[in-house]
């Protein structure tokens, strides 16, 4: 059994989790050993190996670990050629635990989502299915391969494949990552929507925005050959060899996705969650529907609990790829089900006649009108960050109002000052306001001097803010 656990975690919170979920076994880069080190070690932690040369960092008293030189003559005595095919043996029951996915650090009660073989297997299966790939195919990885959604799409499902996997440092810049993948040329990127909508504000919406180009945008013949170009320009920019672009983790600025979709890029959006290991939702590119997470994969069923007249309600999911529940927390995967086996997401949505899953926001964010109507801030949010130098937005609600927290786009606003950029927003707030029902306007815009805090998968931690 493994244990994944996200780096971005703090020492303390690596340290507790490693506690909780009972490991022996540490395997640890220098960047997280140089904080961790200072702690105590779990009672049930035997050794701790490097990552960058595999000595041992830490050994438990009582315990020890043979030198490397004696692991590799072992190895040459009885492999001399190397392992072939045929010393390959694999024996594994799919519904025993394969998996602990820790959701959050130590705060509350740890959430360990535990994950079978089978939930791992049919997640690869549903990869190749839906974005089949030939052996020796390229991809760079850049997300968290503690988050499920690198794990499966980005290491997983193509290494399943016979891709060849290349490995980004943290947190790369968009000029480092444009670089690799033109270096590497990728058959599939598999990234968040935050990074795609970075280089559409930098490298198509300066040329999209033109008088000329949104004049004959949608013109027959011309407007073809303009699509064709940015097309092909944006392909290129990717590394000129892809074939699929995957986003996840967070809904898609409109814009961009339809941008996107009118210049036929291969473009898909999935839906889902760590407790499914993590796929719910997805489609290939060619069956995609614009704001959507596609439809049921393969081996799940998805249904709507006590829809609304608009048919929205909270999102149930049931399947092989669901969780077996949360490591060592009873009460916690006793809530996370209903009575008859369905998984709660958490998620408010619909379903189309097609079975498409339309996502309106979380369960826990939304907000009730004073006249009853159920407000979703996510929709909110997606019409002002198409405003004038709006970088990223939250809203929250204090006495009854709608307040929008706005951290701007730095590229825009980095020569003007507090009073320019307040006129600014000022403005953005009126038309806004324009776009959305009255039952949901928005009274004022607060500019934060700092960026938003953000989880692993990129999405704002609305938790922290007020």
């Amino acid at each position: 059994m493994c244990v994944s656990i996200l780096q971005d975690f703090t020492a303390e919170d690596i340290a507790h989790l490693l506690d909780h979920s009972d490991s022996e076994l540490l395997f640890v880069g220098p960047y997280v050993w140089k904080e961790l080190q200072n702690q105590p070690m779990p009672s049930k932690l035997k050794t701790v190996l490097s990552l960058e040369d595999w000595r041992p960092l830490y050994v438990k008293k009582g315990q020890s670990v043979p030198a490397r030189e004696e692991i590799d003559k072992t190895f040459k005595a009885k492999y001399p050629q190397g392992i072939e095919p045929e010393d390959i043996r694999f024996t594994a029951n799919p519904d025993k635990l394969c998996l602990i996915n820790y959701t959050s650090g130590s705060t509350g009660s740890p959430k360990g989502v535990m994950l079978n073989g089978r939930s791992l297997s049919n997640n690869v299966e549903v990869g190749m299915k839906m974005l089949p790939v030939d052996p020796g195919q390229r991809l760079v990885s850049m997300l968290p391969l503690a988050h499920m959604f690198g794990q499966i799409c980005e290491l997983l499902y193509p290494l399943s494949s016979g891709t060849h996997i290349y490995f980004l440092t943290k947190s790369p810049t968009p000029s480092i990552l444009l670089k690799a993948l033109k270096d590497v040329q990728p058959y599939l990127v598999v990234t968040v929507p935050l990074v795609i909508e970075k280089i559409y504000k930098k490298n198509l919406d300066p040329t999209l925005s033109k008088w000329a180009i949104r004049t004959f945008w949608h013109v027959p013949g011309i407007g073809d050959l303009l699509k064709k170009r940015v097309r092909s320009g944006l392909r290129n920019a990717f590394g000129g060899r892809l074939r699929y672009f995957i986003c996840g983790g967070a809904a898609m600025n409109p814009i961009v996705e339809k941008c996107l979709m009118d210049i036929h890029f291969p473009l898909s959006i999935g839906y889902g969650m760590t407790e499914c290991g993590p796929l719910i939702g997805g489609n290939p590119p060619k069956y995609f529907k614009a704001r959507t997470g596609g439809v049921p994969v393969t081996n799940m069923e998805v249904k709507i609990d006590t829809p609304n007249e608009a048919g929205i309600g909270e999102i149930l999911v049931k399947g092989e790829n669901v969780m077996m529940g949360y490591y060592k927390n009873e009460e916690a995967t006793k809530a996370a089900f209903t009575e008859d086996g369905w998984l709660r997401t958490g998620d408010l949505g619909r379903l189309d006649k097609k079975n498409n899953i339309y996502i309106k926001g979380r369960c826990k964010t939304m907000f009730l009108g004073a006249s009853g109507q159920n407000i979703y801030p996510e929709e909110i949010e997606d019409k002002l960050n198409n405003q004038e130098a709006v970088g990223e937005s939250l809203i929250v609600e204090r006495e009854g109002k709608l307040v929008a927290l706005v951290f701007p786009d730095e590229t825009l606003t980095k020569r003007m000052t507090i009073e320019e950029i307040q006129a600014l927003m000022k403005a953005n707030l009126e038309k806004l306001n324009h776009l959305i029902p009255s039952y949901s306007k928005v009274s004022n815009i607060e500019v934060q001097d700092k960026p938003f805090e953000h989880t692993p998968k990129r999405s704002i931690k609305r938790f922290l803010y007020k």
